[in-house]
């Protein structure tokens, strides 16, 4: 349980730290004309910088804490909050493009995140 716990934050800081360098250093304009990023276009580019500085954020969220063992807690805090931007996203994603492949893969992160905050507030905690 604990390696599969570790894959999966593993792999979401890696979409969150992807998402989060472009979102945060790729222009607005560049970033509405790729395949799901045209969302980027109905919104202020304050609005798409300050999501990304949240997804590096969670990338460093999910996986320093545990590494360090300074407050281990917020790996699964990270997770829940993950939870709640995948969420968004979906939301996002539909009202934009309607059920896109967008949706399915924000689902897909959606429930590696939940499955990695029930694990890690449940199962297998960090323990000191």
């Amino acid at each position: 349980m604990n390696l599969a716990l570790w894959i999966v934050a593993g792999l979401l800081a890696v979409v969150a730290l992807t998402g989060g360098i472009s979102k945060t250093f790729v222009a607005k304009e560049k970033l509405a004309g790729i395949p799901g990023g045209q969302w980027t276009g109905d919104f202020g580019a304050g609005f798409v910088k300050t999501l990304g500085v949240l997804e590096l954020l969670a990338a460093i969220g999910l996986v320093l804490p545990a590494l360090t063992g300074v407050a281990p807690v917020l790996v699964p805090v990270t997770a829940a909050c993950w939870v709640v931007l995948m969420i968004g996203a979906m939301i996002t994603h539909l009202r934009h493009d309607g059920a896109s492949r967008f949706v399915a893969l924000n689902l897909t992160y959606l429930a590696l995140a939940a499955f990695l905050a029930w694990g890690r507030f449940g199962p297998a905690p960090f323990t000191a």
